[in-house]
Order: structure tokens, then sequence, then C-alpha cells
């Protein structure tokens, strides 16, 4: 499957919707694949121009999503194709893609949260869709990719052999262990998915979706856990704000160049 590729505030992102983003997975485990889906929203960004590592990790991913509502809006300033169904967030794609997951027999690994929350969500999910097959690991271990600890987890994963490998540990931590253990890593589709499973076993509270479709879920996010994200919310997006005024500025030069 063919998709969009677009340059904004200086990262590269696809145009891609819940269910192209579905196809994508059928695509992979179909011709034996091994394709990184990471994705962008503001933070991502953030961290991208300050972590050489992060930067490493989007060039060698195969797509790109997008997850906040945030880019969409400034794709939309500067007369990019970009629409609301493109922005894909885990806390709606979960359900999609596991009901994808149960009907097409693909076989799940999540890799994060803290001991028995992983769990906690798989169980939840397999209720949901009782043929959905899904493993987990906790994410409190040694990252050292020649620890013992680590190869413990990298030999679970591949006697699981899964199709799709989540993996939850936050940016960017879940970024550096996916970049550091690429070559032993077995599965069709690797995503990097926050802290995707927390919300389904209801350890972080999901902001309600129709928050997320008008650009404020940061709001909800930001009054129910303020200590943890005050800085990513009030004090990030200047940033962001400093590298959209000059795209756009660079923009409306070209724009009136050809009036």
């Amino acid at each position: 499957m063919t998709s969009v590729t677009h340059e904004l505030l200086g990262v590269r992102v696809n145009l891609l919707s819940v269910r192209q983003l579905n196809s994508l997975i059928e695509e992979a485990v179909i011709h034996k694949s091994k394709w990184i889906i990471a994705n962008h929203n503001l933070n991502s960004i953030f961290i991208y121009y300050r972590n050489s590592v992060m930067r490493d990790f989007y060039r060698i991913a195969d797509y790109i999503h997008i997850d906040g509502m945030a880019l969409v809006f400034m794709g939309k300033l500067l007369n990019l194709p970009f629409k609301r169904e493109h922005r894909v967030t885990y806390a709606d794609w979960i359900w999609s893609l596991m009901a994808e997951a149960a009907e097409q027999k693909w076989r799940v690994f999540y890799l994060g949260s803290k001991p028995g929350i992983a769990e906690k969500g798989a169980t939840i999910l397999q209720n949901t869709y009782p043929n959905l097959q899904i493993s987990t690991a906790h994410g409190y271990f040694s990252l050292a990719s020649d620890e013992s600890e680590n190869q413990a987890v990298i030999e679970q994963i591949k006697v699981y052999q899964p199709h799709i490998l989540m993996v939850g540990m936050g940016m960017p931590r879940q970024e550096e262990w996916i970049l550091d253990n690429f070559d032993q890593i077995e599965a069709n589709i690797i995503l990097p998915s926050g802290a995707c499973i927390d919300y389904v076993a209801g350890e972080v509270a999901t902001p309600p979706r129709w928050m997320g479709r008008i650009g404020i879920e940061w709001l909800y996010r930001l009054l129910t856990e303020p200590k943890r994200l005050w800085r990513r919310y009030l004090v990030e997006p200047w940033f962001i704000a400093s590298l959209f005024l000059k795209e756009y500025l660079t923009h409306l030069k070209k724009k009136f160049l050809w009036l």
C-alpha cells in the first residue's frame, strides 16, 4: 500500500487513517515484512530535536502516523491535505487493532508498563475479543542490550513469534529500546505505543473522545496529571510554536511570490 508522505516542522509524517494502518499491518504479515510504524505528536517532535537517538529511530521507521490533532491543524494552515482522520491515537486505535488481530489471528505481544498492568489490560482486551492472542511482559528491566534481563525479554518475544510487537515504555525509552534491539526482534510490525495498555487497564484516565476530536485532549491530561505533564503541555509547545512560525512565514513568502 502506498502512503502519502509530507514534511512538517522538519519531520516526516505519513497521512494514515485507522483503516489504512490496519491494512499496512495485514500487508506486513502477508509478506513477512519487518516494519516499524512510529508516530509523531508535539512531545515527540520536541524530543526529536534534543535526542540524537530519537532522530536515528525515526530515520529507520517505515511509516510515521500522526498522533496529535495540533499537527493536523498546523498542516491545514500550511495548505497540506491533512484531515481529522489522519490523527490516530492509541486510545482510539487499540480497539480496532485488537478486533482486527482477533479476526485475522495475529499474535500480539505487549512489552511495557508496570508489573501486572499489562496483564490486566490484556485480560480486558481478551474479554472484549475472545479470539485475541496476546502475551505480555512488563517494562521494568535493565535495557542494556547485553544484560541478561534484556536478553530474556528478547527470547520471550522470539518464542512467542508475534506478528505485532507493541512497546509501551514512554518516549524516548521505547524508541531507544527498539533501536538497540531491532536486529534481534522477530515481529512483522513494531509499534511504539506509549501508555496504551495503561488506558485499557484503567490505570490512566482516558480523556473523553470528543476532546481528542477538537484538539483539547491535552487539557484533560494536564488537569488529571499536572505534576507529570505540566512541562509537556505548558513549556514544550513554545518550542514547537517557534518551529511552526518559521515554517508558516516561509509558506506565506512562497505564496505571495506566486501571486
